[in-house]
């Protein structure tokens, strides 16, 4: 049996700012960052000490912090490093919500720590907290089906349908939250990797590990 999750402290979302990134599938992490603050009453600010913007809420009992890193996705860890050292959160206590391109479009996995598979954005989180000790979210975006059209995929908007499969991926995850702020873990994870998404999927990658 697995030891339980430690419970979070840091929610962060992966992105690119800037309103020609705002919605694009790249930013599905913000998209779950905004949505959470929405229904909580929390709103983002800018704080140029930790290089992104950020909300506090409190949610089951527990005051949260929430951070967007304004760092453009590949130095994503600038901003999350910067946090997390000041108010002293462990890499363990972080859940970091970002885009996967190696999930069927609509799917959601939890997972508790881990190599970056290819992201950017996971990958200099890595190299600034010095661990991969950190929990994710990982919100399935789909594979283009061809490694070259992976970068203008990411970077570029769903249609509406597509918008549809994540958005309720994002309400599904956030529904789970409590669960998991109160260190149920596997509960969560059950709910969310057994839910049915009634959409074709997207085609098979040539080579998923090829992101931007």
């Amino acid at each position: 049996m697995s030891e339980p999750a430690p419970l979070p402290q840091l929610l962060v979302g992966l992105g690119n700012p800037g309103p020609q990134y705002a919605d694009t599938r790249h930013n599905a992490g913000f998209w779950l960052m905004d949505e959470l603050a929405r229904q909580h009453g929390g709103q983002f600010r800018p704080d140029a000490k930790y290089h992104g913007e950020t909300c506090r809420i409190a949610l089951a009992g527990q005051d949260l912090w929430l951070l967007k890193p304004m760092t453009f996705m590949n130095r994503s860890g600038q901003a999350v490093a910067a946090l997390a050292r000041f108010h002293r959160i462990p890499p363990p206590a972080i859940l970091v919500a970002h885009d996967d391109l190696d999930l069927p479009l609509g799917t959601v996995r939890l997972k508790q720590a881990g190599g970056h598979g290819g992201h950017n954005g996971l990958r200099d989180l890595i190299a600034h907290l010095g661990s991969n000790e950190f929990a994710r979210v990982r919100l399935g975006i789909g594979h283009p089906g061809n490694s070259r059209e992976v970068l203008d995929h990411v970077l570029r908007r769903p249609s509406r349908a597509e918008q549809a499969l994540i958005e309720q991926a994002i309400l599904d995850t956030l529904r789970e939250l409590p669960r998991i702020l109160a260190g149920q873990w596997q509960r969560a994870v059950q709910a969310l990797h057994g839910r049915r998404i009634e959409s074709p999927l997207s085609p098979a990658p040539d080579n998923p590990t090829a992101k931007p």
